[in-house]
């Protein structure tokens, strides 16, 4: 099959929204340091990317978008942009990684009223995310009388008290799993503070209280359990990987610098880590690149699919951790010092890979090539 022919966004248009990452990761880069060092969140960075056209980029055409969500475009455009971004602010990437994977969801489950709703949003600026963690009480949808109510928190919200309508899951008193659309009244039920981690600073991760928040039918987004529903739950993870893959890029471009710089690219230890270091690249952009196609493009079963993101998702975590090793001893300990981007990069890095689930993962997708026919080579074809 020619997977190039399935592609629905114009060249002109992948070409030009390539182009708007390039300019909004350049800018984020240049302010990483500010918003890092105060954890702060990318203000000026969000608007780029809403002046740039990528926070409506996103949708379907028929509302001003590029389709990059689902699909093709998914496949063959999205990937690039979600690189670049990630290579300008890992948390940059993060934010607008969320915000595509809510786009996809009310695109996939939602009506055409909550889509026209969100992309209205997004034209004047709205970013939008998922929020699925739950602490040991999670998130309740509460019937009293003829209204529906939420209770509870929801934990490890990136983009809290500056996205306005996210994407939660809230579990109904039957036991079913919602995905549910509530207007947030303000920023003062964020709560920063239980954001301690080393790495990812500028995301305003934290956690959200939802109590007596009435939710409206607009507000429901899909049927009970749809949130988990293969292949879309698993398959997306390539995007965060995509991300993933744009950090790796940036330390690797800081490794090249510094060896030009210090005149050391030449010793022979330098230069085997250095080309350790690219193989390591190489090998996580190939695995994302075939990740998005075969998540995107609907030519494989469910269950293929979510293998095959697993082994992805799991061998970008291993490249990166790989790459960070060789970038630490080829640079020494100025890479752990500030204002070394390398430090800062690094501790994004290593903090974004910590997603859920890795081992299950891993051993999930080789539970399934255990169950299948045929050689290895024809798993995937």
């Amino acid at each position: 099959m020619n997977f190039h022919r399935l592609e629905s966004t114009p060249a002109h248009d992948a070409t030009a929204l390539t182009s708007a990452a390039e300019l909004v990761a350049d800018e984020a880069r240049h302010r990483a340091a500010f918003v890092d060092e105060n954890s702060s969140f990318p203000i000026e960075d969000i608007a780029a990317l809403k002046d740039h056209g990528l926070l409506i980029a996103p949708f379907p055409t028929r509302h001003a978008g590029a389709d990059i969500s689902r699909g093709a475009g998914a496949a063959f455009v999205l990937p690039s942009i979600l690189r670049k971004i990630g290579a300008g602010s890992l948390p940059l990437g993060r934010l607008y990684e969320g915000h595509v994977n809510a786009i996809a969801l009310v695109d996939a489950y939602g009506g055409a009223k909550q889509l026209a709703r969100m992309a209205g949003e997004a034209r004047r600026g709205a970013l939008f995310g998922v929020w699925a963690a739950d602490d040991s009480h999670g998130l309740r949808l509460c019937a009293e009388g003829t209204t529906r109510r939420l209770k509870g928190r929801k934990i490890l919200c990136s983009g809290a008290s500056f996205i306005e309508r996210p994407i939660v899951t809230a579990r109904s008193e039957d036991g079913r799993i919602w995905m549910v659309m509530p207007k947030l009244p303000g920023a003062e039920r964020a709560d920063l503070s239980t954001w301690t981690a080393q790495g990812m600073r500028a995301s305003a991760t934290g956690a959200v209280t939802f109590d007596g928040i009435q939710i409206n039918e607009e507000d429901i987004l899909g049927e009970g359990d749809d949130y988990h529903r293969q292949p879309i739950f698993s398959g997306g993870a390539w995007r965060f990987a995509a991300v993933q893959l744009g950090g790796m890029e940036a330390l690797l471009d800081e490794l090249r610098r510094h060896l030009v710089g210090t005149g050391r690219g030449e010793d022979p230890h330098q230069s085997a880590r250095l080309g350790q270091a690219m193989i390591a690249v190489e090998t996580a952009a190939l695995w994302v690149e075939r990740a998005a196609m075969m998540a995107e493009t609907g030519s494989l079963s469910a269950e293929a699919v979510v293998a095959y993101v697993n082994l992805a998702r799991s061998a970008v975590e291993r490249e990166a951790l790989r790459l960070l090793e060789r970038v630490h001893r080829s640079i020494g300990l100025a890479a752990f010092m500030r204002p070394n981007p390398v430090e800062r990069i690094s501790r994004d890095l290593a903090t974004y890979l910590r997603q859920p689930g890795p081992d299950r993962a891993l051993t999930s997708a080789a539970a399934w090539t255990l169950t299948q026919d045929g050689d290895i080579s024809a798993l995937w074809s």
